[in-house]
Protein backbone atom coordinates (compact mmCIF):
# COMPACT_ATOMS: atom_id res chain seq x y z
CA UNK A 1 0.00 0.00 0.00
CA UNK A 2 1.34 3.13 -1.09
CA UNK A 3 2.14 5.70 1.68
CA UNK A 4 2.37 9.36 0.86
CA UNK A 5 1.32 12.88 2.72
CA UNK A 6 -1.96 12.59 2.09
CA UNK A 7 -2.29 9.30 3.16
CA UNK A 8 -0.88 9.33 5.96
CA UNK A 9 -2.89 12.31 6.94
CA UNK A 10 -5.93 10.23 6.40
CA UNK A 11 -5.18 8.15 9.68
CA UNK A 12 -8.00 10.62 11.03
CA UNK A 13 -10.45 13.24 8.79
CA UNK A 14 -12.77 14.93 8.92
CA UNK A 15 -16.22 13.81 6.99
CA UNK A 16 -17.38 16.19 4.09
CA UNK A 17 -20.39 17.52 5.28
CA UNK A 18 -23.23 20.00 3.23
CA UNK A 19 -23.54 23.11 4.86
CA UNK A 20 -21.23 22.66 7.38
CA UNK A 21 -17.37 21.89 6.48
CA UNK A 22 -17.40 24.96 4.49
CA UNK A 23 -13.98 26.87 4.29
CA UNK A 24 -14.47 29.36 7.29
CA UNK A 25 -15.23 25.62 9.35
CA UNK A 26 -11.76 24.38 7.94
CA UNK A 27 -9.96 27.02 8.66
CA UNK A 28 -11.02 26.36 12.91
CA UNK A 29 -10.49 22.76 12.32
CA UNK A 30 -6.96 23.59 10.21
CA UNK A 31 -6.12 25.52 13.74
CA UNK A 32 -6.87 22.56 16.15
CA UNK A 33 -5.30 19.90 14.35
CA UNK A 34 -2.08 20.32 11.70
CA UNK A 35 -2.18 16.72 10.31
CA UNK A 36 -5.97 15.58 10.16
CA UNK A 37 -7.32 15.21 6.65
CA UNK A 38 -9.55 18.10 5.68
CA UNK A 39 -12.94 17.59 2.75
CA UNK A 40 -14.86 20.07 1.14
CA UNK A 41 -18.58 20.28 1.16
CA UNK A 42 -19.29 18.00 -2.31
CA UNK A 43 -19.50 20.13 -5.36
CA UNK A 44 -21.21 18.67 -8.09
CA UNK A 45 -19.09 18.26 -11.30
CA UNK A 46 -21.90 20.71 -13.42
CA UNK A 47 -21.24 23.67 -11.22
CA UNK A 48 -17.70 23.35 -11.17
CA UNK A 49 -17.80 23.37 -15.33
CA UNK A 50 -20.80 25.60 -15.68
CA UNK A 51 -20.68 27.87 -12.60
CA UNK A 52 -18.17 30.26 -10.43
CA UNK A 53 -15.24 28.48 -10.30
CA UNK A 54 -13.44 30.62 -8.14
CA UNK A 55 -16.38 30.42 -5.55
CA UNK A 56 -17.04 26.91 -5.47
CA UNK A 57 -12.70 25.80 -5.38
CA UNK A 58 -11.36 28.51 -3.63
CA UNK A 59 -9.30 28.24 -0.13
CA UNK A 60 -6.91 29.21 2.52
CA UNK A 61 -3.37 27.45 1.62
CA UNK A 62 -3.61 27.09 5.38
CA UNK A 63 -6.27 24.49 4.95
CA UNK A 64 -3.74 21.76 3.56
CA UNK A 65 -3.96 18.81 3.44
CA UNK A 66 -7.10 18.93 1.99
CA UNK A 67 -9.35 17.01 -0.17
CA UNK A 68 -12.18 18.38 -2.94
CA UNK A 69 -15.25 16.00 -2.84
CA UNK A 70 -16.97 15.52 -6.52
CA UNK A 71 -20.71 14.88 -6.72
CA UNK A 72 -21.71 13.38 -10.26
CA UNK A 73 -22.49 10.49 -12.40
CA UNK A 74 -21.47 11.29 -16.18
CA UNK A 75 -18.21 10.38 -16.69
CA UNK A 76 -16.68 12.64 -19.18
CA UNK A 77 -18.60 15.61 -16.32
CA UNK A 78 -16.15 14.23 -13.59
CA UNK A 79 -13.34 14.46 -16.03
CA UNK A 80 -13.48 17.77 -17.04
CA UNK A 81 -14.45 19.07 -13.42
CA UNK A 82 -11.22 17.10 -11.83
CA UNK A 83 -9.28 19.02 -15.23
CA UNK A 84 -10.55 22.11 -14.32
CA UNK A 85 -9.95 21.45 -10.16
CA UNK A 86 -6.27 20.26 -10.83
CA UNK A 87 -5.09 23.79 -10.79
CA UNK A 88 -6.43 24.30 -7.56
CA UNK A 89 -4.01 22.34 -5.92
CA UNK A 90 -5.74 20.36 -3.72
CA UNK A 91 -4.18 16.93 -2.06
CA UNK A 92 -7.08 14.34 -3.42
CA UNK A 93 -9.90 14.21 -5.22
CA UNK A 94 -13.01 12.26 -3.87
CA UNK A 95 -16.10 10.76 -5.41
CA UNK A 96 -19.07 10.69 -3.56
CA UNK A 97 -20.69 7.78 -3.68
CA UNK A 98 -22.65 7.89 -0.50
CA UNK A 99 -24.98 11.21 -0.01
CA UNK A 100 -28.85 9.56 0.66
CA UNK A 101 -30.07 13.46 0.04
CA UNK A 102 -32.97 13.42 -2.47
CA UNK A 103 -31.37 16.50 -4.62
CA UNK A 104 -28.29 13.47 -4.96
CA UNK A 105 -30.66 11.12 -5.75
CA UNK A 106 -32.92 13.18 -8.34
CA UNK A 107 -29.44 13.92 -9.98
CA UNK A 108 -28.24 10.38 -10.26
CA UNK A 109 -25.54 10.70 -7.74
CA UNK A 110 -24.53 10.16 -4.43
CA UNK A 111 -25.57 7.05 -2.72
CA UNK A 112 -27.74 5.44 -5.26
CA UNK A 113 -24.34 4.84 -7.07
CA UNK A 114 -23.64 1.93 -5.26
CA UNK A 115 -26.31 0.20 -7.27
CA UNK A 116 -24.30 0.52 -10.24
CA UNK A 117 -20.54 -0.26 -9.62
CA UNK A 118 -19.76 -0.39 -13.91
CA UNK A 119 -20.62 3.26 -14.08
CA UNK A 120 -18.10 4.25 -10.94
CA UNK A 121 -15.39 2.40 -12.15
CA UNK A 122 -15.87 4.52 -15.73
CA UNK A 123 -16.33 7.84 -13.79
CA UNK A 124 -13.53 7.13 -11.80
CA UNK A 125 -10.97 5.97 -14.44
CA UNK A 126 -11.54 8.70 -16.26
CA UNK A 127 -10.99 11.29 -12.76
CA UNK A 128 -7.28 9.50 -12.44
CA UNK A 129 -6.62 10.05 -16.21
CA UNK A 130 -7.48 13.90 -15.90
CA UNK A 131 -6.05 14.34 -11.71
CA UNK A 132 -2.40 15.06 -10.86
CA UNK A 133 -3.11 13.84 -7.65
CA UNK A 134 -4.59 10.43 -5.88
CA UNK A 135 -8.33 9.83 -6.37
CA UNK A 136 -10.59 8.48 -3.63
CA UNK A 137 -14.34 6.84 -2.88
CA UNK A 138 -16.59 7.45 0.21
CA UNK A 139 -19.03 4.58 0.00
CA UNK A 140 -22.03 3.23 1.94
CA UNK A 141 -22.49 -0.41 2.68
CA UNK A 142 -24.90 -0.91 0.18
CA UNK A 143 -28.56 0.57 -0.59
CA UNK A 144 -32.00 -0.57 0.19
CA UNK A 145 -32.74 -4.03 -0.18
CA UNK A 146 -28.89 -4.83 -1.44
CA UNK A 147 -27.41 -7.16 1.23
CA UNK A 148 -23.90 -5.57 2.31
CA UNK A 149 -22.28 -8.57 2.94
CA UNK A 150 -22.20 -9.36 -0.96
CA UNK A 151 -21.90 -5.80 -2.51
CA UNK A 152 -19.80 -3.91 -0.94
CA UNK A 153 -16.88 -6.53 -1.65
CA UNK A 154 -17.73 -6.54 -5.17
CA UNK A 155 -17.76 -2.99 -4.82
CA UNK A 156 -14.74 -2.64 -3.52
CA UNK A 157 -12.97 -5.40 -6.15
CA UNK A 158 -14.44 -3.07 -8.98
CA UNK A 159 -13.00 -0.12 -7.14
CA UNK A 160 -9.84 -1.24 -7.01
CA UNK A 161 -9.73 -3.09 -10.59
CA UNK A 162 -10.83 0.83 -11.24
CA UNK A 163 -7.02 1.74 -10.11
CA UNK A 164 -8.88 3.27 -6.87
CA UNK A 165 -6.67 2.67 -3.83
CA UNK A 166 -8.04 4.55 -0.92
CA UNK A 167 -12.25 4.08 -0.07
CA UNK A 168 -13.86 5.47 3.37
CA UNK A 169 -17.17 3.21 3.68
CA UNK A 170 -19.76 4.60 6.13
CA UNK A 171 -20.90 1.85 8.12
CA UNK A 172 -24.60 2.16 7.15
CA UNK A 173 -26.33 1.00 4.26
CA UNK A 174 -28.77 4.00 2.72
CA UNK A 175 -32.03 3.90 2.30
CA UNK A 176 -33.41 5.60 -0.17
CA UNK A 177 -37.02 5.71 -0.29
CA UNK A 178 -38.92 5.85 3.07
CA UNK A 179 -36.26 7.59 4.66
CA UNK A 180 -35.08 11.19 5.09
CA UNK A 181 -31.65 12.17 4.77
CA UNK A 182 -31.36 12.88 8.09
CA UNK A 183 -33.07 9.47 9.35
CA UNK A 184 -30.65 8.03 7.32
CA UNK A 185 -27.77 9.14 10.00
CA UNK A 186 -29.11 7.02 12.27
CA UNK A 187 -31.68 4.85 11.59
CA UNK A 188 -29.76 2.22 9.53
CA UNK A 189 -27.60 0.39 12.34
CA UNK A 190 -24.30 0.72 11.74
CA UNK A 191 -22.53 -2.84 10.48
CA UNK A 192 -18.52 -2.11 11.81
CA UNK A 193 -17.67 -5.34 11.94
CA UNK A 194 -18.73 -6.00 7.83
CA UNK A 195 -16.63 -2.87 7.43
CA UNK A 196 -13.00 -4.06 9.40
CA UNK A 197 -13.63 -7.58 7.55
CA UNK A 198 -13.10 -5.66 4.69
CA UNK A 199 -9.66 -4.69 5.60
CA UNK A 200 -8.87 -8.28 5.91
CA UNK A 201 -10.05 -9.04 2.53
CA UNK A 202 -8.23 -6.02 0.75
CA UNK A 203 -5.05 -5.32 2.70
CA UNK A 204 -3.65 -3.87 -0.01
CA UNK A 205 -6.25 -1.14 0.42
CA UNK A 206 -6.02 2.15 2.19
CA UNK A 207 -9.53 2.17 3.64
CA UNK A 208 -11.27 4.07 6.38
CA UNK A 209 -13.94 3.56 8.16
CA UNK A 210 -16.96 6.44 8.85
CA UNK A 211 -20.43 6.25 10.76
CA UNK A 212 -21.65 7.11 13.66
CA UNK A 213 -17.72 7.64 15.68
CA UNK A 214 -18.05 9.49 18.68
CA UNK A 215 -14.69 10.51 20.03
CA UNK A 216 -11.06 9.66 19.67
CA UNK A 217 -10.97 7.10 21.99
CA UNK A 218 -13.27 5.14 19.83
CA UNK A 219 -11.55 6.01 16.73
CA UNK A 220 -8.03 4.57 18.28
CA UNK A 221 -9.58 1.17 18.93
CA UNK A 222 -10.86 1.48 14.53
CA UNK A 223 -7.10 2.06 13.87
CA UNK A 224 -6.30 -1.17 15.83
CA UNK A 225 -8.19 -2.88 12.32
CA UNK A 226 -8.71 0.32 9.82
CA UNK A 227 -5.90 2.48 7.87
CA UNK A 228 -8.14 5.37 8.91
CA UNK A 229 -10.95 6.82 10.70
CA UNK A 230 -13.31 9.69 9.08
CA UNK A 231 -15.19 11.34 12.25
CA UNK A 232 -18.30 13.53 10.93
CA UNK A 233 -20.89 15.26 13.19
CA UNK A 234 -18.82 14.52 16.69
CA UNK A 235 -15.58 16.37 14.97
CA UNK A 236 -18.12 19.05 14.25
CA UNK A 237 -20.01 19.59 17.30
CA UNK A 238 -17.03 18.50 20.02
CA UNK A 239 -13.74 20.00 18.08
CA UNK A 240 -11.89 20.59 20.89
CA UNK A 241 -12.46 16.87 22.08
CA UNK A 242 -11.35 15.35 18.99
CA UNK A 243 -9.36 17.78 16.39
CA UNK A 244 -8.34 19.70 19.87
CA UNK A 245 -6.29 16.48 20.49
CA UNK A 246 -6.22 14.50 17.39
CA UNK A 247 -1.88 14.95 16.70
CA UNK A 248 -1.28 13.14 19.07
CA UNK A 249 -2.43 9.79 16.86
CA UNK A 250 1.02 10.96 15.10
CA UNK A 251 2.71 11.67 18.26
CA UNK A 252 2.70 15.13 17.89
CA UNK A 253 1.57 17.76 20.60
CA UNK A 254 -1.62 19.81 19.77
CA UNK A 255 -1.40 23.20 18.34
CA UNK A 256 -2.78 24.85 20.98
CA UNK A 257 -3.01 23.57 24.85
CA UNK A 258 -6.92 25.45 25.40
CA UNK A 259 -9.78 26.06 23.34
CA UNK A 260 -9.66 29.79 24.54
CA UNK A 261 -6.04 29.76 22.93
CA UNK A 262 -8.14 28.18 19.77
CA UNK A 263 -10.49 31.09 19.73
CA UNK A 264 -7.70 33.93 19.86
CA UNK A 265 -5.77 32.23 17.23
CA UNK A 266 -8.91 32.60 14.98
CA UNK A 267 -9.68 36.28 15.88
CA UNK A 268 -7.42 37.86 13.11
CA UNK A 269 -9.20 35.74 10.75
CA UNK A 270 -12.46 37.08 11.82
CA UNK A 271 -11.40 40.50 11.72
CA UNK A 272 -9.89 39.61 8.35
CA UNK A 273 -13.27 38.15 7.16
CA UNK A 274 -15.42 41.38 8.55
CA UNK A 275 -13.15 43.41 6.95
CA UNK A 276 -13.90 42.24 3.56
CA UNK A 277 -17.39 42.90 3.90
CA UNK A 278 -18.45 39.37 5.78
CA UNK A 279 -20.60 38.40 8.59
CA UNK A 280 -19.69 37.45 11.59
CA UNK A 281 -21.83 34.41 11.90
CA UNK A 282 -20.55 33.03 8.42
CA UNK A 283 -17.49 31.84 10.92
CA UNK A 284 -18.75 31.46 14.47
CA UNK A 285 -21.61 29.40 13.77
CA UNK A 286 -19.10 26.46 13.26
CA UNK A 287 -17.33 27.59 16.51
CA UNK A 288 -20.00 27.02 18.74
CA UNK A 289 -19.06 23.66 20.18
CA UNK A 290 -15.78 25.01 20.88
CA UNK A 291 -16.43 25.10 24.84
CA UNK A 292 -18.39 21.88 24.67
CA UNK A 293 -19.06 20.91 28.15
CA UNK A 294 -16.35 23.00 29.92
CA UNK A 295 -17.37 26.57 32.21
CA UNK A 296 -18.70 29.40 30.04
CA UNK A 297 -20.07 27.41 27.74
CA UNK A 298 -23.78 28.28 27.44
CA UNK A 299 -22.39 32.27 27.54
CA UNK A 300 -19.99 31.67 25.06
CA UNK A 301 -22.90 29.87 22.66
CA UNK A 302 -25.35 32.15 23.82
CA UNK A 303 -23.74 35.29 22.66
CA UNK A 304 -22.75 34.16 19.30
CA UNK A 305 -26.14 32.47 18.54
CA UNK A 306 -28.60 36.00 19.61
CA UNK A 307 -25.66 38.56 18.38
CA UNK A 308 -22.95 36.72 15.50
CA UNK A 309 -26.15 37.58 12.71
CA UNK A 310 -25.93 41.35 13.61
CA UNK A 311 -22.74 42.23 15.13
CA UNK A 312 -19.20 42.88 15.07
CA UNK A 313 -15.71 41.75 16.46
CA UNK A 314 -17.31 43.26 19.73
CA UNK A 315 -19.71 39.99 19.65
CA UNK A 316 -16.88 37.65 19.39
CA UNK A 317 -14.92 39.40 21.88
CA UNK A 318 -18.35 39.87 24.54
CA UNK A 319 -18.59 35.44 24.13
CA UNK A 320 -15.06 35.41 25.01
CA UNK A 321 -15.50 37.64 27.71
CA UNK A 322 -17.90 34.58 28.80
CA UNK A 323 -15.52 32.33 28.83
CA UNK A 324 -12.79 34.34 30.64
CA UNK A 325 -15.28 35.15 33.64
CA UNK A 326 -16.10 31.54 34.39
CA UNK A 327 -12.46 30.52 33.91
CA UNK A 328 -10.72 32.85 35.57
Amino acid sequence: MLNTPVTDAATLSVAPMMDWTDRHCRVFHRLMSRRALLYTEMVTAPAIIHGDRRRLLDYDPAEHPLALQLGGSDPAELEAATRIAADWGYDEINLNVGCPSDRVQSGCFGAVLMKTPDLVADCVARMLDASPVEVTVKCRIGVDDQRPEDVLPAFLDRMRAAGVRRIAIHARKAWLQGLSPRENRDIPPLDYPLVHRMKGQFPDLHLSINGGIPGLEAARDHLRVMDGVMVGRAAYHQPRDILGRADRLWGDAPPFDTPEQVAHAMRPYVVRHLAGGGRLHQITRHMLGLFHAMPGARGWKRTLSEGASRGGIEVYDAALRQVARLAA
